[in-house]
Order: structure tokens, then C-alpha cells, then sequence
């Protein structure tokens, strides 16, 4: 579904990541952790085909990204309504389907269809016709979500869709997710900064850090000798009632017991 190699980002004279190797295979739940600045937006933007590669391959259904673009569904990061707030959810989720033509819109009881039942699929139906801006913070990332299914994408890439929901939202986006991947085989490209609330649906963790990058799964990768590797400094991970905490990593907060510690990156840029 998606292939790296020896892939690289640069930007002037600071390399983000080198050497990078990855194969995600259908139905795979991929998990990309990682500090602040160790590039995990620039490989969002990298696999939506925003930003160029400064070394080596990348292609998405063995093709480039830029001609892939309509096979990835993209679930991006909350962020300020602005003009969308007085957007219905069925109007974000019709963009999913037809926001890519130029010219009217499409107005087949077809395309009404589909938005209704995708909208039922991430169980939004009730607030269908509801400004945007009146919804939850949950609420929208159902909608989100629906808007990414809307063209029945073989890729979803969620670019930190847990970030200022609480526990109960975090657990039921997080579901939504891993039924859809289930049911169509679908890969999942996971960009958080919390890895517990989906640990248990993780195949495979991608770990950027100052000292390289590391890519095995949750057990193989977060491990106090693991990332002790890739920060250069004596890193403890600990295991609690069957949470990871990550203790003493450079620029993050003190552990608390239900969620890994880690800051999105510093930039704040989205694709």
C-alpha cells in the first residue's frame, strides 16, 4: 500500500529523517510516534504528496503520491472552524465526495445516498444537518472521519485525531477507525502523541527521534533500551496495568500514569 525506501526530508541543511524503509500492508494499523521536530508532519505531508522527498522513494499503490491522492482518506488535526462554521456535517462530508470538481456541484439523490450513510456509518446522523461550529470536539471527528470515507479510500491517514478529545471520544474515534480497516482491509497511518488509547489495535509502531528511527512492533520499539538508542540518553519505559509510560525523554513533560508523554510538533503545520 505504501512503500519508503532509503526516503528521506530535508529542509536546507537540517535532515528531518534519513535512510527510512517502510512497506504498510493492507489492513495494517501503523502507529508514528515521536518528539517534538522529529518529523512527523513533514511525513504527512510527504504521503499526501505535499512535500518532496530529499532522498531516495516513496509511492502509494506503486505510484507517486500526487496521483494517488484520491485512494487515501485524510483525517486532519483539530483546528479552528473559521469559514467552516456554519457548514453543515452533510455539507464537509458532500466536499469528500465532489469537493474536487470544478464548477456546480453534482445533485443526484445518489450522492445524498451516500453522505446519509456514511454519515450513519460514524454514527453522526443525528447532527447531520448542525452547523459545524455547534458540534462537540468529538462530535466533528466523526464528521471527519465521514468525510474522509466518503470516497471509499484503500489508505487512511489520521494526522493526531485524538488531540483535546477526552477519554470517552478518544475510545470511540479510535474505533470507528479500527472497524473501518477491519471491514475493507484498509491501512491505517496513525500520527499521535499518545499511543495507549490505541495500543490495543496497533500492528506495527514507526518511532521518529533525534537519534535515527526505529519501525517493529509496540513491544519490539518502546522499550527503555530502544529508546534509550534513539535519544542518546537513558530513556525508562514503563509498563502499568497495561499502559506504557515513557519517562525521561528530552523536551517532555513528567509521565503520568494513563498516556504516554509526548508534544506535537512544534510548528503546528498541517498538510
Amino acid at each position: 500500500m505504501i512503500s519508503l525506501s532509503g526516503a528521506a526530508v530535508s529542509y536546507g541543511r537540517r535532515t528531518v529523517w534519513r535512510d527510512l524503509d517502510l512497506d504498510v500492508r493492507p489492513g495494517e494499523f501503523l502507529a508514528v510516534l515521536g518528539p517534538n521536530g522529529s518529523g512527523k508532519t513533514s511525513l504527512v505531508k510527504a504521503l499526501l504528496g505535499r512535500q518532496p522527498l530529499s532522498a531516495g522513494t516513496l509511492s502509494i499503490l506503486g505510484r507517486p503520491p500526487r496521483d494517488a491522492g484520491r485512494h487515501i482518506g485524510y483525517v486532519p488535526q483539530q483546528a479552528a472552524l473559521s469559514a467552516q462554521a456554519m457548514l453543515r456535517a452533510r455539507d464537509l462530508v458532500r466536499f469528500g465526495i465532489d469537493g474536487h470538481r470544478f464548477g456546480p456541484r453534482l445533485r443526484s439523490s445518489a450522492v445524498r445516498h451516500r453522505v446519509d450513510e456514511i454519515l450513519e456509518q460514524v454514527g453522526a446522523s443525528a447532527y447531520a444537518d448542525v452547523p459545524l461550529g455547534q458540534l462537540s470536539g468529538g462530535e466533528r471527528q466523526r464528521v471527519r472521519i465521514a468525510q474522509a470515507l466518503a470516497t471509499d479510500p484503500r489508505i487512511l491517514l489520521c494526522d493526531e485525531p485524538l488531540l483535546s478529545l477526552d477519554l470517552n471520544h478518544q475510545r470511540a474515534v479510535t474505533e470507528l477507525i479500527d472497524a473501518r480497516r477491519r471491514s475493507h482491509d484498509t491501512a491505517v497511518v496513525f500520527v499521535t502523541h499518545e499511543i495507549n488509547p490505541i495500543l490495543d489495535q496497533v500492528d506495527r509502531v514507526l518511532y521518529l527521534a533525534p537519534g535515527g528511527h526505529r519501525v517493529g512492533t509496540p513491544e519490539e520499539v518502546l522499550t527503555s533500551e530502544s529508546l534509550s538508542r534513539l535519544y542518546g540518553t537513558h530513556i525508562d519505559v514503563v509498563r502499568v496495568r497495561g499502559r506504557i509510560v515513557v519517562v525521561g525523554a528530552p523536551d517532555e513533560p513528567p509521565a503520568q500514569p494513563h498516556h504516554t508523554d509526548e508534544l506535537p510538533d512544534p510548528d503546528g503545520a498541517r498538510p
